[in-house]
């Protein structure tokens, strides 16, 4: 079997799912990592450059600069900067930033302690011409920094402004809270026992190998991470609960979301109402209501999983609860099409991409769905014909979708879609468990490429920017 070599796949299930703050993980996930990366860096700068330190700046391109507000970027960053790394800042912190005292809103660049906060926030050109679309720069400023007045007036701002940052550092958020600098390379890898770039691979490896496709990924994953099985699996389960507390958390809270829109939570009310309903339509209802309820938490700022990114959070967790509640599957299967779900992540992620900057909602939602779909499928033993078809007829049917959230808020279209995600995920599992597999006549790889051309197609009003779409239809007072 031949692979490309320059596209093995060595990613850790951990990378892509991850623990963090919504609502989005290009927006904030990422954000934050950079700023609690930028709060190391200058820890290693000589004294006289710290001692002459005045302020910091933070500038914002791309859709962190049209959508960075409602997104959260601007607190995200703060609070990588105070020091917080995104898988353990406290449940409610982005809500909570703001109304902090000032006192404890600070940078701490060794012999003094900068005051950060929204001011420290610069909303830069949508399109420019750096590598990656969601781009931020974090600068050092001295004393000589001019304050916005004499800025406004300033006729040769560049070179004055040069002058005037001591330390700077560049980053991209490149989706699903993977983050980037200028001059960045990717650290040395193990290389995985069983090399697979996309799904064709991948089957003909677990065909060749003789084992199960979770059973291949998951020895993949002990080379990759030099963890044991048993160590995997507490991770694992671990991920499994916070996506099952996050559901409960989430049908248990009432009220309005964050923001101008003024929208109301759902997922309890739609958990409530599933009681009395017939049971086909309950379960329909309680899938939604799991959806919502994730999706909600994301939007508040809370803590979910990346599955593949903040915005698609709420699909992967709706159909893992309801494979645990309503298909009573135990922990063994639930772990077994965790690990699948997110190679279908990684063949997304390697093959076309999974951040709405970069290729609108299909990256997100339309992941996501295929992720639930074959990890529905391969938590039930079907084989790994039928969790690629499932994964493809799930993608296959999100394509083409736009990411154009309301005001830049990831509530509308996006709470409503997850749940959308997770409904279509359980139909494409139900469709390729009853087909002929061997009738399916497109592959799951032929779909993330055409997801991809997709993508790089469509127009940059849809990507991420609130310039497109529902976002400028919706009106909302």
């Amino acid at each position: 079997m031949i692979i490309n070599t320059d596209k093995v796949i060595a990613m850790s299930i951990f990378d892509l799912l991850k623990i963090g703050p919504g609502p989005s993980s290009s927006h904030t996930i990422a954000p934050m990592q950079a700023g609690a990366d930028f709060a190391q860096r200058i820890k290693k700068l000589e004294y006289h450059l710290l001692n002459r330190v005045k302020g910091v700046r933070v500038r914002l391109f791309g859709s962190l600069s049209a959508t960075g507000k409602g997104h959260g970027t601007d607190r995200a960053v703060i609070a990588g900067l105070m020091g917080n790394e995104s898988s353990s800042c406290p449940l409610t912190l982005l809500n909570d930033l703001l109304n902090m005292p000032q006192e404890k809103r600070v940078l701490d660049v060794g012999n003094k302690k900068l005051p950060i906060g929204s001011e420290n926030i610069e909303y830069c050109a949508i399109q420019h011409n750096f590598p990656y679309n969601n781009t931020l720069i974090i600068d050092l400023l001295s004393e000589n920094y001019p304050n916005k007045e004499i800025l406004t007036n300033l006729r040769n701002k560049t070179d004055m402004l040069s002058e005037s940052i001591l330390f700077s550092w560049e980053y991209y958020s490149v989706g699903g809270g993977f983050l980037q600098w200028k001059g960045w390379t990717a650290s040395k890898t193990v290389h995985p026992p069983h090399p697979y770039s996309n799904m064709t691979e991948l089957r003909m490896l677990v065909k060749e190998k003789d084992l199960s496709l979770d059973e291949l990924l998951l020895e993949n994953e002990v080379a990759i991470t030099g963890l044991s099985i048993d160590e995997i699996n507490r991770k694992l389960d671990v991920l499994i609960n916070i996506m099952k507390d996050t559901v409960l958390r989430g049908v248990s809270t009432d009220g309005y979301l964050p923001g101008p829109i003024g929208l109301k939570r759902k997922a309890k009310r739609l958990k409530e109402r599933a009681d009395s309903l017939r049971t086909f339509d309950q379960y329909l209802c309680l899938l939604d209501a799991y959806a919502y309820a994730v999706a909600e938490e994301n939007a508040v700022g809370n803590t979910i999983i990346t599955a593949p990114t903040c915005g698609a959070a709420g699909v992967v967790p709706a159909v893992l609860m309801i494979m645990h509640e309503h298909f009573h599957l135990d922990i063994t299967a639930q772990r077994s099409g965790l690990i699948v779900a997110a190679a279908i992540g990684f063949i997304a992620k390697n093959n076309a991409g999974i951040a709405g900057a970069e290729v609108g909602c299909q990256g997100e939602i339309g992941v996501a769905t295929a992720m639930a779909a074959a990890m529905l499928a391969q938590a039930q033993g079907y084989s790994d014909k039928v969790v690629e078809n499932a994964a493809e007829i799930a993608l296959e049917h999100q394509l083409g979708l736009t990411c154009d959230p309301v005001g830049g808020y990831v509530q509308i279209p996006c709470i409503e879609r997850n749940a959308i995600g997770a409904v279509k995920a359980c139909n494409a599992a139900l469709i390729a468990e009853n087909e002929n597999p061997d009738s399916h006549i497109v592959s799951f790889d032929t779909t993330v490429k055409a997801m991809g051309e997709i993508g790089r197609d469509m127009n940059c009003k849809f990507k991420e920017t609130a310039m497109g779409g529902l976002a400028v239809c919706v009106i909302y007072c």
